[in-house]
């Protein structure tokens, strides 16, 4: 090539360019195109989004329709993808937990729902909280709309049971936690488990579990209170009775290996042994809270809820194996009672405050919405904390061992405290944020009153009257600490009656004997 015809190249690079484009072809022509076929490509991709989006809210929403195993598979993966994006937002960012964030899995029978249903009822709200009874078969009445919804159990007669002492319906109870998420409900973040003899108490149920971190797993319940129970079930295990609480990381991981478990543990008495045989492979163990209450003991539960730990209530069971915690009523009419000082202040209820009167040397323990206690004298804090034996264990009806220090309930009555039951609440205050609770001595003509002269001025009080602030749900996030009382009428005229104050304590204020 010529120096010349090599110049001529270098200053038209776009020379052989020109002579492969066809001389029809504009360049304007090939920018139109180009923007066509981008354009479509887009359009083609959004159209995809959507149908995928769709498609992936169906899979998780609605019921499947797919084999059972190939459905639970999509649930997992919409669980796992729902995983993911909880975890990129932090707890602080998110609602509080209410109780609409809860889903509750309660065990029935269509035979005795109808003798069982009272104590749902006790706190189910419909419209309000979410869940089923989930029974063993479908009911041949009419289903109460007071209930909470009722849903039938899958056939389990493909798993092995092999409890000498037990009944199948364990396995029916277990997976009760398994069916009700394959329903696919929205926005959940708690699953809690009961039976139909279970009395919770919602607003402290929320309170408990809103301390958690619902998008970690947690595994929430308390223990038998007889130990013979532990020993022969487990120290380790949420009981079922009582209630528990599993978050939804937790369910998601459970679903996955429950059925393989309940056959692993064929042996095990209940369904709560089975779950908590789960958990254990899971790698998860029970977070204990003193408020769920199997309340595995027989004769009368006063000692027990008289001396309550410093905890929130969450739950009753078994309450038709113990006496009525009111003398004098049916059992659904004393928690109808004590639910209606409950609903009144939730966080206080029957929490424990003790108080001296040193004008008279009376000793007052004040266990709020239930009763209060009169001593003529001046006790310990440790006794008063300490529960009075007036049970019996569950399964020997021995008076020990129990899973918490109790002390000799004597016959004697100069030798045991003088007893008041609630007798009415009320709302007081301006704002309504205060109450103002009754207690009255309620008799049989079988009691005996204590014939010592230093009884006389104490058997004298009719009634308590106590005053207190509404306690609010952020008390129990801060170290536990007993509120202090104080005796407002100490050596007044009206001797009748006693008026009580219960307050925070104040600095270096403790209740200590002089």
């Amino acid at each position: 090539m010529s120096p010349s015809s090599r110049e001529n190249h270098v200053q038209n690079p776009f020379k052989t360019w020109k002579l492969l484009v066809s001389p029809l072809i504009k360049p304007m022509d090939i920018v139109s195109l180009f923007m066509k076929s981008a354009l479509f490509i887009f359009t083609v991709i959004s159209i995809y989004l959507l149908f995928f989006h769709a498609l992936s809210n169906k899979l998780h929403y609605s019921t499947c329709n797919c084999p059972q195993s190939q459905c639970d598979t999509n649930r997992l993966l919409s669980s796992q993808k729902k995983l993911l994006t909880r975890q990129n937002t932090t707890l602080y960012n998110e609602p509080k937990t209410n109780v609409s964030h809860i889903v509750f899995g309660i065990g029935g029978s269509a035979n005795t729902w109808d003798d069982r249903r009272h104590y749902c009822e006790l706190w189910w709200k419909p419209g309000l909280t979410r869940g089923f009874v989930w029974l063993d078969e479908k009911p041949n009445k009419t289903w109460p709309a007071t209930s909470p919804p009722y849903k039938v159990s899958q056939d389990t007669s493909r798993f092995q049971y092999t409890s000498w002492y037990g009944t199948r319906s364990a396995i029916r109870i277990a997976r009760i936690i398994k069916e009700t998420f394959r329903l696919g409900l929205g926005d959940v973040r708690w699953f809690v488990l009961g039976d139909d003899d279970t009395v919770f108490f919602l607003e402290n149920l929320v309170t408990v579990l809103g301390r958690y971190d619902h998008n970690q797993m947690y595994y929430i319940g308390g223990n038998s209170e007889s130990v013979e129970q532990d020993v022969i079930h487990s120290y380790t295990m949420a009981y079922g009775g009582g209630g528990f609480a599993i978050s939804y990381p937790l369910a998601t991981e459970l679903v996955r290996v429950l059925d393989g478990c309940i056959d692993r543990y064929a042996s095990f008495y209940g369904s709560d042994q089975k779950v908590q045989g789960c958990m254990a492979e899971i790698g998860v163990p029970v977070t204990k809270e003193l408020g769920f209450h199997q309340i595995d003991i027989r004769g009368d539960p006063y000692g027990l809820l008289a001396a309550h730990p410093l905890a929130p209530i969450v739950s009753l069971h078994h309450l038709d194996y113990v006496l009525p915690i009111f003398p004098n009523m049916s059992q659904i009419e004393s928690l109808k009672k004590l639910m209606g000082a409950y609903k009144t202040d939730p966080n206080r209820a029957v929490q424990q405050s003790f108080c001296y009167d040193l004008s008279r040397n009376w000793t007052v323990s004040v266990s709020w919405g239930y009763t209060v206690q009169l001593y003529p004298s001046l006790e310990t804090a440790k006794r008063l904390e300490t529960a009075y034996l007036t049970f019996k264990s569950w399964r020997s009806w021995s008076d020990e061992p129990f899973t918490f220090n109790t002390q000799y309930f004597s016959p004697n009555p100069c030798e045991r405290p003088i007893i008041y039951f609630l007798d009415r609440v009320q709302k007081v205050g301006k704002g309504k944020d205060q109450t103002l609770t009754t207690y009255e001595r309620v008799k049989s003509e079988h009691d005996k009153d204590c014939d010592n002269k230093a009884y006389a001025p104490a058997l004298a009080v009719e009634l308590f009257q106590v005053s207190a602030s509404t306690l609010d749900p952020d008390h129990w996030k801060l170290a536990p600490r007993r509120q202090c009382c104080e005796v407002i009428n100490d050596g007044g005229s009206r001797n009748s009656a006693v008026r009580i104050k219960i307050r925070e304590c104040k600095p270096f204020e403790s209740v200590t004997p002089p």
